[in-house]
């Protein structure tokens, strides 16, 4: 193993790299409408029937999940109503916000900057505060800014990669705020790539149709998260660590007013009043979706989703989940750790065994995704690792070939650093890769203010949905985690300046039960939620297995 791979993966090396002369300055077509449905309806995961089930209660019953969100969708609560005291509140604010990731951390400050006054916010989260898939983001962030660029072009690229399932006012929403996201970027002092003369270092994107993608190196989450949080402590906003929420609250308005929080080290419960919820508490992905491996933090357990669709929020898309095409194949230690899509955008090819270039680079995530699942189960072009794992190479020595000596290391150095730790040298070897379950499409139904349907509740960044459609674009997530996490701030923080609490209730809660025993579905009562376990300084992953007899 002296290049990091086992002896046996050597011969299929020396093909890659007899063949990339060859394919240096060659890019194939990208599929036609017909072509793409065909590798997406034989091999994309989200066409396979058995892996979906049907709600049969709630706002969206009828709607196909994913089976694993089903179960939890169709569990008992943790809590029992009747044993809960709302009369005894622990905190009273103006805006809860569930979530410190980064739309939850957007969301607080632009409450802030429209008069909130920060003791009256409050952040709940899970974890620790940046615990999040914000933080772990690495490619980019997508913004039209340059003269043959325009957010009408942004907005196409984005309904078109959506497979014109998107909600054509959130894509809106999305594509006309980036700009000024980037201006506030800026003001805060986040550091983007930029060329010699001052301008934006921008880079192609799958699906897109032109150079809009901006980073920071391949840290670009870490970077936004890292000043976005400290903006968030200069002001002093208040965040309750290791105590995510359980159960929204309503009044006997029908409106949301707080949520039910659990302190993880001493199990207690938590009351918060609020004139305004904002939830922000990410995807799905640590639900491993069909069994795949996941780019996912712990934290991603989907929370939100069964929060708000217990309180009665629609969901949409949910039948729909990105697979990022380069997950890590190889080695063990590190199999579904992102290989972000920014090593394709800067010249690296998809290659199967005998080092064949197979698919565009750039062909939207599904559908690129689609092609690595039929070369290595389709076709049997892939290369199996010592567990038995398909994989196909990403020939990221190419880069250099085409830029020059240095650009892996200055491009990416989050990537060098992953693989140098296995002996692995990506300037000299490719990385073997496989599809990873990634984000969360769909989610909660939102307005383009944030605002979901029921009154006092308003989502922001992945837990909500129709931004997407069946398909998300490169460097569209973090762009969305800002907009909408701004949009959500702003105006829950006006809804709070004017909004009157009533009393205290859980019935929506007791009611969602009722129509569980209603429609047949017979379940201990568990946690809908993957809770963390909290040991001293650690946090681990537990599962609460759910026992469902439909």
């Amino acid at each position: 193993m002296s290049s990091g791979y086992p002896d046996y993966m050597d011969e299929s090396i020396k093909k890659v790299e007899q063949t990339r002369a060859e394919r240096v300055d060659k890019t194939p077509e990208r599929m036609s409408p017909d072509q793409a449905d065909e590798v997406l309806n034989n091999f994309h995961p989200d066409y396979k029937k058995e892996g979906k089930d049907t709600l049969k209660i709630g706002p969206s019953k009828g709607q196909k999940v994913p089976t694993e969100l089903s179960k939890l969708l169709r569990a008992h609560s943790v809590i029992d109503p009747s044993e809960i005291d709302l009369s005894q509140v622990d905190y009273d604010v103006d805006v809860l916000i569930i979530g410190g990731g980064g739309a939850g951390t957007v969301a607080a400050l632009w409450a802030v900057y429209e008069g909130i006054e920060p003791e009256d916010i409050l952040i709940s989260t899970k974890l620790r505060h940046g615990d999040s898939n914000s933080m772990m983001a690495q490619g980019g962030i997508q913004a039209a800014d340059k003269a043959d660029d325009s957010p009408v072009k942004h907005y196409l690229d984005a309904i078109g990669g959506g497979h014109f399932t998107n909600k054509r006012e959130l894509v809106k929403a999305l594509t006309m705020d980036a700009p000024k996201i980037l201006d506030w970027h800026e003001d805060l002092g986040i550091m983007y790539d930029r060329e010699d003369d001052g301008n934006f270092v921008e880079l192609p994107g799958g699906g897109t149709s032109r150079y809009r993608l901006h980073s920071a190196g391949d840290y670009t989450g870490m970077e936004l998260m890292r000043v976005i949080r400290d903006e968030a402590r200069n002001y002093d906003i208040p965040v309750l660590e290791f105590t995510p929420a359980v159960e929204l609250i309503k009044d006997d308005k029908g409106q949301v007013a707080g949520a039910l929080l659990m302190n993880l080290e001493t199990n207690e419960y938590y009351v918060v009043r609020a004139k305004s919820t904002v939830m922000a508490t990410g995807g799905f992905g640590r639900l491993h979706i069909q069994a795949f491996p996941t780019t996912n933090h712990y934290g991603a357990t989907g929370d939100g989703l069964i929060m708000g669709y217990r309180a009665g929020v629609p969901i949409r898309d949910l039948d729909s989940v990105q697979y990022h095409p380069t997950g890590a194949a190889f080695p063990d230690q590190i199999v579904g750790l992102l290989v972000t899509e920014k090593v394709r955008s800067l010249g690296a090819q998809p290659v199967n065994a005998d080092g064949e270039l197979f698919v565009n680079p750039l062909e939207p995530r599904d559908i690129e995704a689609a092609s690595i699942i039929r070369e290595c189960r389709g076709r049997e072009n892939g290369v199996t690792t010592p567990t038995g794992m398909q994989g196909v190479w990403l020939d990221s020595p190419l880069i250099e070939e085409k830029s020059g000596e240095g650009t892996i290391e200055d491009n990416l150095p989050a990537m060098v650093r992953q693989y140098e730790r296995f002996g692995i040298d990506i300037t000299e070897k490719p990385i073997l890769v496989y599809p990873t379950l990634h984000y969360q499409n769909g989610g909660l139904v939102i307005n383009d203010d944030g605002s979901t349907p029921v009154k006092g509740l308003f989502a922001g960044g992945e837990v909500e949905g129709g931004v997407h459609g069946k398909n998300r674009l490169m460097g569209n997530s973090l762009l969305d985690y800002n907009v909408f996490g701004r949009r959500a701030g702003i105006n829950a923080a006006s809804h709070a300046k004017k909004a009157s609490i009533g009393e205290l209730t859980l019935d929506h809660i007791t009611k969602y039960e009722r129509d569980l025993e209603k429609a047949g579905i017979k379940t201990d009562r568990k946690s809908p939620l993957l809770l963390p376990e909290y040991r001293g300084d650690k946090v681990l992953s537990r599962h609460l297995d759910v026992e469902v007899t439909l």
